[in-house]
């Protein structure tokens, strides 16, 4: 086992105010017309944001600028370019076929009760920690050791000064069992504490390194400071650099494309997968063609051993059947991950 580490970013960091404005825009239109047909990406920065994509739907009184001065405030100047979606795509579609080709990873381990990677639960769990206080713009992020104890700590977050983000990360550490004493070193605050998991009876102290504001305090943040995309952020919304991805986003989709409902399933498969087979670790993999409704590849690695995904319907319109996918639930998935959070395919 190596080093891992994973990161996390508040739901005031550009690309995550991006991904909550196209499944905000996603949820408008599926609260009136579920078969909507949407694809909403965002892009702001420095007081614009930006909208374009595809959308056809019997609905035709959604507000966006209302939805974009909600979510990125009320001095934005919003621009849109809207189209229905290409009737080339739609003929394939409309006969229940995969809205694109693609490949699509799920992923669950018994690491964790979200069944999750432990770096990405615990920079994810620190990240909410810090935002609950200060909800502004900010990323975490959290090395683990190879026995599996946290070796490092990074946390940059706008108007929160380092000594109060040392406050928080110490009382976020000692929340979740890290207890020991304080360190002082020149180059960098170091907290000694115990191993995350203090059932065994180990008391072996390891020295967790914070990095705290280690650019400096910092107070211009979001589209202030910078610009933001949807989709920009697929490891985060996923499970963490060491999990590999499909490589297509899901904000702004809606479930008629597979990499977001496939990828949603994929995840369900592998956590049904764990619990039946009470394994370590599940990975599985779908990929599809467009306009085709059967998976080209259905695998599952159950701890290092593949096999054929077998007992589900995989066709895109038995997917969002089983998963309930055409109701407005989007948004909520576009500031913490997709994964581990109670949703239906968790």
């Amino acid at each position: 086992m190596f080093y891992r580490t994973a990161e996390s970013v508040s739901p005031k960091h550009p690309d995550k105010l991006c991904d909550q404005i196209s499944d905000a825009i996603l949820d408008a239109y599926l609260t009136k017309d579920p078969d909507a047909r949407v694809a909403a990406e965002t892009c702001g920065g420095h007081g614009v944001v930006f909208v374009t994509g595809e959308i056809t739907s019997t609905v035709n009184d959604v507000d966006i600028n209302k939805i974009v001065h909600r979510i990125a405030g009320d001095g934005i100047e919003v621009h849109t370019k809207i189209v229905q979606q290409s009737p080339e795509i739609a003929q394939g579609v409309d006969t229940g076929g995969a809205g694109d080709q693609g490949i699509m990873i799920g992923y669950a381990t018994d690491e964790t009760p979200e069944f999750l990677p432990l770096e990405v639960v615990l920079a994810r769990h620190l990240n909410e920690f810090i935002y609950d206080k200060h909800p502004f713009d900010g990323k975490t992020q959290v090395t683990l050791a190879p026995d599996g104890s946290v070796a490092s700590i990074v946390a940059s977050f706008q108007n929160v000064s380092k000594a109060e983000l040392e406050t928080l990360v110490r009382q976020f550490i000692e929340a979740n069992g890290l207890k020991g004493t304080t360190k002082a070193s020149p180059e960098a605050h170091r907290l000694s504490q115990t191993t995350l998991d203090a059932s065994d009876g180990d008391t072996s102290a390891a020295t967790i390194t914070l990095h705290l504001n280690p650019a400096g305090d910092w107070n211009q943040g979001g589209f202030d400071a910078d610009t933001g995309l949807t989709g920009r952020k697929l490891i985060v919304d996923n499970y963490g650099p060491r999990v590999p991805i499909g490589g297509g986003c899901f904000s702004g989709k809606d479930p008629s494309k597979v990499d977001r409902s496939a990828a949603y399933m994929a995840r369900k498969i592998a956590v049904d997968y764990l619990k039946a087979r009470h394994a370590h670790e599940v990975l599985v993999r779908l990929a599809y063609a467009i306009g085709y409704d059967q998976p080209l590849e259905q695998t599952v690695i159950v701890d290092g051993v593949p096999e054929q995904i077998e007992g589900y319907d995989l066709t895109p319109r038995g997917i969002i059947t089983a998963l309930d996918l055409k109701r407005p639930i989007y948004e909520q998935t576009a500031r913490y991950g997709h994964f581990g959070h109670n949703f239906p395919w968790d």
